[in-house]
């Protein structure tokens, strides 16, 4: 990932999130805040882990159960459409999203995060560690 996709990075435009012939596993306004904060805080989402299973198709944390894709700039091009789906995607990221706001690093967001979920399925994606403040 380019390192200016790894600060916060308000967007100018965002894609529209992918349709889907079904009601989302949360809320509208719950799953769209979740693909925001991950277009909007790289930063934060590419350190935390996902633990639905979603390593086996790739990802690498939190952040590519939303974002496929980004320009040279940073901007959300593509969405990934996996986390209109996963009730585990939506919730880690809003956790992440909420603790943010509160206040918390990374760091501790990460530990947070791998404290509830780690036994949800056995695995998790390979994300790396925040750098040390």
């Amino acid at each position: 990932m380019p390192e200016i996709a790894r600060r916060p990075h308000p967007q100018k435009t965002l894609p529209p999130l992918p349709v889907q012939a079904y009601a989302p596993p949360r809320p509208p306004d719950v799953v769209r805040s979740a693909y925001v904060f991950a277009a909007e805080h790289p930063e934060v989402l590419s350190y935390v882990p996902c633990f639905c299973g979603c390593e086996r198709g790739g990802h690498r944390g939190n952040e590519d159960c939303f974002v496929s894709a980004r320009d040279a700039n940073g901007d959300v091009t593509e969405w990934e459409p996996h986390g209109l789906d996963c009730t585990v995607c939506i919730d880690v990221a809003t956790e992440a999203r909420q603790m943010f706001t509160s206040g918390a690093s990374v760091r501790d967001i990460r530990a947070a995060v791998e404290k509830k979920w780690a036994g949800f399925h056995g695995g998790h994606t390979p994300t790396p560690q925040p750098a040390a403040p």
